[in-house]
């Protein structure tokens, strides 16, 4: 496979840019809100709604189980063995009664309390080792949380992302990222929400922001960039 490594600048390629391979050396995970919360292995395989809104889940947590997490499982082992750096960003309130929410989560009803199950990244895909949780009580993580600061004190100027939902907190990270200067790439087939429709029209929205790859390509981008020897 060939990889896109551009020499010059981005006023000369424009968006072209965006399109360039990740930098093994720069580059971070970012695991968008795969907790207990919302898609645990019970959620999944138990009683939905009836109506409109149970279809949604079906579809959610369907896509789940056949498509996402055994794509993150990939992409999670891939990345540690080349020593990227796996940082998942939860959904988990600093207190126990949620006092710290912003308006937002508690107008929508979102609270998982500090230390609790529904915070928990769920088993399929749960941190190794040393790797980073940043905990939000807000969609995007970049406005509320450490995590700028914490990927510039690593070095990371490239982001892989996927998680969900692809249409509220993943599209919020790619956009806020983009905007701080990280090349981001979004994972498709590693990402969902409640619909396809839904999932589509948000690619198609925030494309501008970020360059979109399936699973397969990005591991065979890894695995291109693992094999060009150091130096060159």
């Amino acid at each position: 496979m060939t990889v896109f490594i551009p020499t010059e600048p981005p006023e000369v390629l424009g968006a072209r840019f965006r399109e360039r391979a990740v930098d093994l050396r720069r580059t971070a995970v970012i695991s968008v809100d795969m907790q207990n919360a919302d898609c645990a292995a019970k959620k999944r395989h138990g009683p939905v709604p009836e109506g409109a809104a149970g279809d949604g889940y079906r579809y959610f947590y369907d896509r789940l189980d056949r498509v996402v997490i055994p794509n993150q499982q990939r992409l999670h082992a891939a990345t540690r063995a080349l020593g990227i750096e796996n940082i998942y960003v939860i959904i988990e309130s600093l207190t126990l009664d949620g006092r710290d929410r912003g308006l937002d989560h508690r107008i929508s009803l979102i609270h998982n309390p500090r230390g609790s199950w529904e915070a928990q990244v769920i088993d399929e895909v749960a941190p190794a080792g040393d790797d980073i949780i940043i905990r939000k009580t807000a969609s995007g993580p970049f406005g509320t949380t450490n995590l700028d600061y914490v990927l510039k004190a690593l070095g990371i100027d490239h982001l892989i992302v996927f998680g969900v939902l692809t249409d509220q907190c993943v599209e919020n990270t790619v956009r806020v990222g983009g905007d701080l200067g990280y090349l981001v790439t979004m994972v498709d087939d590693a990402s969902a929400t409640y619909s396809q429709a839904r999932h589509d029209h948000a690619l198609s929205a925030f494309k501008g922001y970020c360059r979109i790859r399936s699973t397969d390509a990005l591991l065979a981008e890894l695995d291109a960039l693992a094999r060009i020897p150091s130096g060159s």
